[in-house]
């Protein structure tokens, strides 16, 4: 079974009958979204009924989802206010008062992040949290095709923190190893390979240690450790778990354009959501895990999409035992933001359609239930239904949404234009459209809620409730495209590489 954990494309499969089933599944998530919109794109010139029928109760449906996707929404945001209240650093003390016995390895990955950056999460672990310092093992994983600048720094700034935390280790992954995909996840591969070494000079247990893997920007609330080891020890360090916090993309939120805000407040929104369906989470972008895991699995570093092939790698090598932890609580990022408006235009756009590549988990997952046979049927259906639906959304929702109400009417030709369903159409999904848009409204109102203290100006504060009647077209230009453009090169084994946000500080 642990042969198929490490696929990051058909290729890499020596069984021609396998192959052959790993690349159908690759191309089903963009066969699946560019069915759906020339369906309805050639339906509704030779087929307007159908399709007008299809619309309305795709519609609908949305609809439904909006007020199921708010509640949720609703209760992870007061949920999330709850635990910033609570002092998890006292109430670890009460509850666990021999949690000194464990040590949080913190993994910063970077390429050509600048100085500011990196040092302004070190800053932040040293100075902001609650945990014990001297409980803290502080890994800087530096990559040798950033240059000998950032091998330098990373050195330096080893020298200069060292006494702040139990250890701080400097990795530097080296450039063209064999059987890597360019970015992340290798990094980190390699930075726990040689944690291992270094682990056993130490003399610590292995149930002693999480390890969280950070973006270089993350910015962990003061008590996200505490929450951590909280759980961990609830939970009896049992191995098959994993920690996700909830990102919120506050550190330069007033620096960035409209469209960049309501991209990173709609995915915290998105990733909220996901925290009160915990059948559904999966690991994300920064997220913690127990040290053990990696005595079963390696950290991807054949695929793009590392941070949530971690969890399915996971979850297959523990025969669907294993599950992501909800932490609602926060951890703060960066929104994207480029040299000027042009490059956050194009940066943004690059970003999503990286993670658009998700969908690369689509044949993963489905192929490794093909071979699992100790998995029910009833959670491969479960899982099989979600991720491919979640992408398929991705793709097209925006777009059926938002602009084919107009599509039937006008392609469908004067005779249906003048039946009672061709000429109300339009008239209905607007109205349809207009009621749930509370959950637009519901977005609004939570954003204002979420931000950090304004500046002074006051057309900036009045700015970020109104950017939201921007929405239609943002979850199409960062939404719908990236998503198609990403499962479109799945299907035709255009595969990506790993592209790297930049990181800018005004």
């Amino acid at each position: 079974m642990n042969d198929y954990l490490n696929i990051g494309k058909a290729s890499d499969l020596e069984n021609k009958k396998e192959r052959i089933i790993y690349r159908a599944l690759e191309i089903l998530p963009g066969f699946l979204a560019w069915s759906t919109l020339f369906f309805v794109i050639f339906g509704a010139i030779f087929l307007p009924v159908l399709i007008a029928i299809f619309i309305i109760l795709f519609d609908f449906y949305w609809f439904l989802r909006v007020i199921y996707f708010s509640f949720h929404q609703t209760f992870s945001y007061f949920k999330m206010k709850k635990n910033l209240k609570i002092n998890w650093f006292e109430k670890l003390k009460i509850y666990f008062p021999d949690f000194e016995k464990i040590y949080h390895i913190v993994i910063f990955p970077f390429f050509k992040e600048g100085r500011e950056v990196v040092e302004d999460s070190i800053l932040h672990l040293k100075n902001y949290l609650r945990y014990p310092k001297n409980r803290i093992i502080l890994v800087l994983a530096v990559e040798e095709r950033g240059g000998k600048n950032q091998i330098e720094m990373a050195k330096e700034l080893q020298k200069i923190y060292s006494q702040d935390f139990f250890k701080v280790f400097v990795f530097v992954h080296p450039k063209d190893l064999p059987g890597e995909v360019k970015g992340k996840g290798a990094n980190v591969q390699f930075a726990i390979e040689n944690l291992k070494k270094e682990i056993e000079k130490l003399n610590l247990k292995k149930e002693n240690l999480i390890v969280s893997i950070f973006d270089i920007d993350t910015k962990p609330e003061k008590d996200y450790f505490s929450l951590v080891t909280f759980w961990y020890l609830k939970l009896k360090k049992k191995p098959n778990f994993a920690f996700q916090p909830i990102p919120v993309y506050n550190n330069n939120i007033w620096q960035v354009p409209f469209f960049s805000r309501i991209v990173a407040t709609s995915n915290t929104f998105w990733q909220m959501i996901q925290q009160s369906r915990p059948e559904q989470l999966v690991t994300y972008s920064s997220h913690s895990l127990p040290w053990q895991v990696f005595e079963k699995v390696s950290f991807p570093k054949e695929v793009v999409s590392d941070d949530s092939r971690i969890f399915w790698k996971c979850f297959f090598a523990f025969n669907g035992n294993f599950q992501t932890i909800p932490l609602f609580y926060p951890v703060y990022m960066d929104a994207v933001l480029g040299k000027n408006f042009l490059s956050t235009v194009v940066n943004q756009y690059k970003q999503q359609r990286r993670w658009a590549w998700g969908a690369e988990n689509i044949p993963f997952v489905i192929f490794n239930f093909l071979k699992n046979k100790k998995i029910s049927l009833s959670t491969k259906i479960f899982h099989s239904f979600v991720i491919l639906e979640g992408f398929w959304s991705w793709a097209v929702a925006s777009l059926l949404i938002f602009l084919l109400g107009w599509l039937t009417p006008t392609l469908g030709g004067k005779g249906f234009h003048k039946t009672f369903l061709g000429f109300n159409l339009p008239t209905f999904t607007q109205n349809l459209m207009f009621v749930a848009s509370f959950g637009i409204f519901l977005c609004a109102f939570l954003s204002l809620l979420l931000l950090p203290p304004s500046p002074k100006k006051f057309l900036k504060k009045v700015s970020i409730f109104f950017q939201w009647l921007f929405i239609p077209v943002t979850l199409i230009v960062f939404g719908c495209f990236p998503a198609l453009d990403a499962q479109t090169r799945l299907m035709f084994k255009r595969y990506m590489g790993f592209w790297l946000t930049e990181k800018w500080r005004k």
